[in-house]
């Protein structure tokens, strides 16, 4: 996601997670919600969350669940702590409105206040909503993941693409704040007659799945991608031969193995994906919050000697990745990765293993404002790939990290704006590549 450094390191928070998921307890006031049940709600919540949900209060969220229409999917929950209370966040996609469901779990399992808050994510102006339909599929059998099929209207058959996430625990939208990164590409896509699918990234439905000491990036990312995969190729829309998947950030790093694992792609597009390992960015992006921090904070402020002290442990962790053998397997957490993971994705070297896979064709796409994820990976990857035939590149002056076009530096702040959405020329190109 957008702070590879922040992601990181709460992932480590996980691996203390009780068994007493507050996710499952806020999904289960969810659907008693949408089913109207609110007698069979009442025993869930905290004393003062039961007074707070008042007969008025039932009557105001049936009124506006009934006015929202059907509802179409609904998303992963995500979750964060204020003091002993979790507060879950799940995303509800209804016919007219997509809503956020919130609610806070505290540490006996009881809820607090529960909300439902219109998304304010809006449709981007390339989306002709009458020209494709959506459908819910799911990826997998041991570890059941809910997608979205966004398919044109008409005949076909169509080109299909995959859409792999970046790091972190993201969702079917690629969320980041009030942008949409995957849905804004489904959309786009789909209005100009190729089928997409995007789907919820296991370790946000499973975070379970980050404990396990054999955790590394297939568990995270390869096999579901390839599972994707097989499933695009089974929708009667899709034009046999013509599946591709699009990797974004840590995706588009690990496409390469994908596609390796896969076998069968017609073509991988990466976009703004590094080529150099993840603790490289890691210390790339905790040197320049320091340097932020250093130009907005007073020398003597706290905060910023205690920030020098995160970003030398951030420092000395990479040096240590960068030494890791086979023998330092049960070595202890390091940027919130065991062992196997870092000792999984040492000496890859994803252009390199590009050029393996036999001149499977490849788009490379990179907002020159983008950061951690920058011109010094355009440029890896360009060096990395030379003299291989079917690979284009390109990169977009105004655009950042997230397709979206702007001026300057990028700011968490400019990611907060409602209304903002990939750049329409990113649609256009990989149309274009897609349909050659």
């Amino acid at each position: 996601m957008f702070c590879r450094v922040l992601c990181l390191l709460s992932a480590g928070m996980l691996m203390a997670q009780t068994a007493a998921d507050p996710r499952d307890t806020a999904r289960k006031a969810l659907d008693l919600v949408l089913a109207h049940k609110h007698s069979e709600l009442m025993p869930l919540f905290s004393p003062s969350g039961k007074a707070a949900y008042t007969a008025a209060v039932q009557a105001r969220n049936d009124a506006a669940i009934q006015s929202w229409g059907a509802v179409v999917s609904i998303g992963a929950p995500a979750v964060r702590k204020i003091g002993a209370s979790s507060i879950v966040s799940i995303p509800v996609n209804f016919a007219t409105q997509i809503v956020i469901f919130q609610t806070a779990v505290n540490e006996q399992g009881l809820l607090g206040l529960i909300n439902l808050t219109a998304d304010p994510w809006k449709h981007p102006p390339y989306a002709k909503l009458d020209s494709f339909k959506e459908r819910e599929v799911t990826i997998g059998t041991e570890w059941k993941l809910p997608g979205t099929l966004s398919v044109p209207n008409g005949q076909g058959p169509f080109p299909g693409v995959v859409l792999v996430h970046d790091s972190g625990q993201g969702d079917r939208d690629e969320s980041i704040f009030a942008a949409k990164v995957f849905k804004d590409l489904a959309e786009g896509l789909a209005s100009r007659g190729v089928v997409v699918l995007r789907y919820e990234k296991r370790i946000t439905m499973y975070p379970q799945v980050m404990q396990a000491r054999e955790y590394t990036a297939e568990a995270e990312t390869i096999d579901d991608a390839v599972l994707a995969a097989a499933v695009l190729r089974a929708q009667p829309e899709v034009k046999p031969g013509r599946v591709f998947e699009l990797g974004f950030g840590f995706g588009g790093y690990l496409m390469p193995r994908i596609a390796e694992a896969d076998g069968k792609l017609a073509g991988m597009a990466i976009v703004n994906g590094n080529e150099r390992p993840l603790e490289d960015l890691a210390v790339d992006e905790a040197q320049d919050m320091g340097q932020t921090l250093a130009q907005t904070m007073d020398a003597k402020d706290p905060k910023l000697a205690a920030f020098k002290v995160q970003m030398a442990v951030i420092e000395e962790s990479a040096a240590k990745i960068k030494r890791l053998t086979p023998a330092d397997e049960d070595t202890s957490p390091l940027l919130a990765k065991l062992g196997p993971y870092w000792l999984d994705l040492k000496g890859y070297d994803p252009a390199g293993q590009a050029k393996l896979l036999g001149g499977v064709p490849m788009l490379i796409l990179q907002g020159e404002r983008g950061f951690p994820v920058s011109m010094k990976d355009f440029a890896a990857w360009k060096a990395g790939l030379q003299g291989m035939k079917n690979v284009t590149m390109k990169s977009y002056p105004a655009l950042d990290r997230i397709l979206l076009a702007g001026t300057g530096k990028a700011q968490e702040a400019d990611y907060r704006k409602p209304g903002q959405h990939v750049a329409p020329e990113v649609i256009d190109d990989l149309v274009k590549w897609l349909n050659q």
